[in-house]
C-alpha cells in the first residue's frame, strides 16, 4: 500500500512540475497608476514572471513601497536595489530638484 502511495505521489508531482508555465513577458503597454494622492503616474512593466521591475515612461526604476506609492529606486550600501524616500512623479511634473536627485542616485534601465 505504502508503495503505491508513493508511486502515486511521484506521478502527480512530476505531472504539476510539467504544467509549469515558461517564461511569460511583462504587458507592454503604458500603465497609469493612481498614487495614494491622485497623482497619475505612467509606469512601464519589464522582465517576466521571475524577474520584473516597473519604471518610468522615461527609463528610471520606481518600487511601490507598503503605503502604496511608487519611488525612484536606488542602490543601497550594499548594492541592492530599494525603494527610496523620493517619490516618483512623471517627467513634466518633475521639480529641478528632484531631476537632479534621480540623476545622482536614480537607477536608470
Amino acid at each position: 500500500m505504502r508503495k503505491i502511495f508513493i508511486v502515486i505521489a511521484f506521478i502527480v508531482a512530476a505531472g504539476a512540475m510539467a504544467q509549469q508555465p515558461q517564461r511569460v513577458p511583462a504587458y507592454k503597454g503604458i500603465i497609469p497608476r493612481v498614487q495614494p494622492n491622485g497623482d497619475t503616474l505612467h509606469i512601464y512593466l519589464r522582465g517576466d514572471e521571475r524577474s520584473h521591475y516597473a519604471m518610468t515612461e522615461d527609463g528610471w526604476q520606481v518600487i511601490e513601497n507598503k503605503r502604496g506609492w511608487l519611488k525612484y529606486a536606488k542602490r543601497n550600501c550594499k548594492g541592492k536595489v530599494v525603494g527610496s524616500c523620493r517619490k516618483a512623479h512623471d517627467e513634466a511634473k518633475r521639480t529641478k530638484r528632484e531631476i537632479k536627485w534621480i540623476k545622482k542616485y536614480g537607477i536608470r534601465r
